[in-house]
């Protein structure tokens, strides 16, 4: 296959993945082209088959828009690479191209240009007061492809729309793009403009920033360095990879040697301002939609996290509704309630399932 071939079959790939409202694209030797459409995979009948030189060839396309054959290179070399792909202007790609038994593989994933608020997400209106703040913590958690840095680009985004400020982003790489608009947005993405998360995290306290947003906490220097940031005056957003809220202090903690957990339990008692811990479940009729946990750090909470009794926290966000704090068996009940999401599908993402019986059988979430 030609050049051009290659790249007009990208094209169809890419078009029909935007059109179908696909997340993920999937493609590797020796199979057709396969889509992620509302969290379920299928094969793309209408295009052929590709090996492994085929992806290759693709590859070369797509990375040549991020230094070329330098980094196609690299990718032979360190058999696996990340990055993104613009496509014309209907949105980017996040990619990650790999090898798997010795034949490329690659998986995108679909950045759309539009940057949804808080409201087009079908997330809770309190999510707003993260944005408001200008001093603290916030995390952003939950498994991979359940819209961690979605929410994230819509917390800035309404920064950058509603005051004055200068906003850094450290991300492996870029996915949503921000243009300036009240405040000034400065996008760094790792290995690209800084050798380490870690290093360009060190890098902005001479950079004059009012908010920081950190794509991925990968090490224990990366986290303690944004919960001195946020002690230090700074708002700071950042995701994990976690199931719930008292998991994710849980992993914090857990990264660091036994003499200095105390110490990170401190001051994370004192600078986080809460935690988003999000789902996507499909929605009946179509489509997926965000079920939340969201608790705000009480007094209460704060005082579990210091004295080292985290696995209480489900207890207080239960019994904290009044100051906005959602529990995710409350999120799921109350999309049972409203007709948005099936009972089953409800239970298969509960962490507490006997929890979420009670109130489902209760009027009141």
């Amino acid at each position: 296959m030609k050049t051009q071939n290659y790249k007009k079959f990208l094209d169809d790939l890419l078009g029909l993945a935007i059109e179908r409202n696909a997340s993920d694209v999937h493609f590797a030797s020796h199979r057709k082209p396969i889509l992620r459409i509302d969290g379920i995979l299928g094969v793309v009948s209408e295009l052929k088959e590709v090996v492994s030189e085929d992806i290759k060839e693709i590859l070369k396309i797509m990375l040549s828009q991020e230094d070329g054959d330098d980094r196609f290179s690299k990718f032979l070399q360190e058999r696996e690479i990340d990055f993104s792909y613009n496509f014309k202007k209907l949105g980017r790609f996040r990619g990650n191209a790999y090898f798997q038994q010795s034949r490329a593989s690659c998986s995108l994933r679909f950045i759309s240009q539009k940057i949804r608020t808080i409201e087009e997400l079908d997330l809770p209106s309190i999510l707003h007061l993260f944005s408001k703040a200008h001093q603290g913590f916030v995390l952003v958690t939950g498994p991979s492809s359940h819209g961690k840095s979605t929410t994230l680009a819509a917390l800035i985004d309404e920064i950058n729309h509603t005051r004055r400020g200068h906003i850094i982003t450290i991300e492996d790489p870029v996915e949503y793009q921000f243009k300036d608009d009240l405040s000034i947005v400065d996008q760094r993405e790792v290995y690209t403009d800084t050798l380490s998360f870690a290093r360009a995290l060190r890098s902005t306290f001479r950079q004059d920033p009012d908010v920081i947003m950190v794509g991925e906490m990968r090490d224990p220097e990366t986290i303690a360095t944004a919960i001195t940031a946020a002690e230090t005056g700074h708002l700071v957003f950042a995701t994990l990879h976690t199931n719930s809220a008292a998991q994710t202090i849980h992993r914090i903690v857990d990264n660091f040697e036994g003499h200095r957990q105390r110490q990170i339990r401190a001051q994370l008692s004192g600078s986080l301002l809460g935690i988003i811990s999000q789902r996507l479940l499909p929605k009946i009729g179509g489509g997926l939609i965000p079920a939340a946990e969201i608790i705000f750090n009480n007094p209460a909470i704060a005082n579990l996290i210091r004295e080292n009794k985290i696995h209480e926290i489900p207890v207080v966000t239960e019994t904290s509704s009044e100051e906005g704090m959602i529990s995710m068996n409350k999120s799921l009940a109350q999309l049972v309630s409203d007709g948005l999401v099936e009972r089953e599908m409800a239970f298969r993402y509960s962490l507490n399932p006997d929890g979420l019986k009670v109130l489902l059988r209760s009027k009141y979430y």
